[in-house]
């Protein structure tokens, strides 16, 4: 059974929410245009890795219409924290409220890993290339957790390829995150997907081979609301 591997960040939805998108240039429609080139492009044993912002659902209970929305899209979906997912809580809650409700092809992607057609999935939230020193500590529990991703993955899948999605992009025009980048390095991470940048700012957006690690940017409004399959 041949089975596609698809990356998105940066949906955005607000079905539950007073939070309209389609206020900015470019998102006119976007819930729909999200769903018609979903279905046109995903089966039901495809995999899509949302790279974060998710929903702008301010607690876990508020998440309901937009986890509908996304489990009644084909394929299992794992999705990781971005920086307005508010309603995140810890792995173990959110597995719970996602059992509780039936939300059975959505998985948390979080100092973990998952295993598809040869690839071990990996991926953390990140932080920004330019952190301030206040910030420092966030971006350190940031690296810790992509370190726990990929060691997941070495343990439980050794034979697959790692491939690491964040949310935050590890690099940005002239920036480099020095501790997201060295351990994509130490692990032989060699695929990097990242959401975050939106219009212009994705203009000045790393993509193609940077130190050996392919970087592309899977931010939904960058893709036209088209998951991209991975090659």
């Amino acid at each position: 059974m041949i089975m596609s591997i698809f990356a998105m960040g940066d949906a955005h939805l607000s079905l539950g929410t007073d939070k309209p998108m389609d206020i900015f240039g470019g998102w006119d429609d976007y819930v729909n245009r999200i769903e018609k080139n979903w279905r046109s492009a995903v089966g039901d044993n495809d995999t899509v890795v949302l790279c974060g912002d998710i929903s702008w659902a301010m607690r876990l209970e508020n998440l309901g219409d937009d986890m509908t929305f996304l489990h009644n899209l084909p394929g299992r979906k794992l999705i990781l924290k971005g920086n307005h997912d508010y309603w995140w809580a810890t792995r173990k809650k959110m597995e719970a409220w996602l059992c509780k409700n039936g939300f059975n092809t959505v998985s948390i992607l979080f100092n973990n890993a998952y295993f598809c057609d040869g690839i071990s999935i990996c991926g953390t939230r990140g932080w920004s290339y330019d952190c301030p020193e206040s910030e420092r500590a966030i971006l350190l529990r940031e690296v810790g957790r992509l370190k726990m991703s990929l060691d997941a993955a070495r343990k439980e899948y050794p034979a697959a390829r790692p491939v690491v999605f964040l949310h935050y992009p590890p690099v940005y025009a002239n920036y480099r995150c020095d501790e997201i980048m060295d351990v994509l390095h130490d692990y032989g991470v060699a695929e990097c997907y990242y959401g975050h940048l939106h219009g212009a700012a994705g203009r000045s957006a790393v993509q193609g081979d940077c130190e050996g690690i392919k970087m592309r940017l899977v931010s939904g409004d960058h893709l036209d609301f088209m998951p991209l399959r991975l090659s």
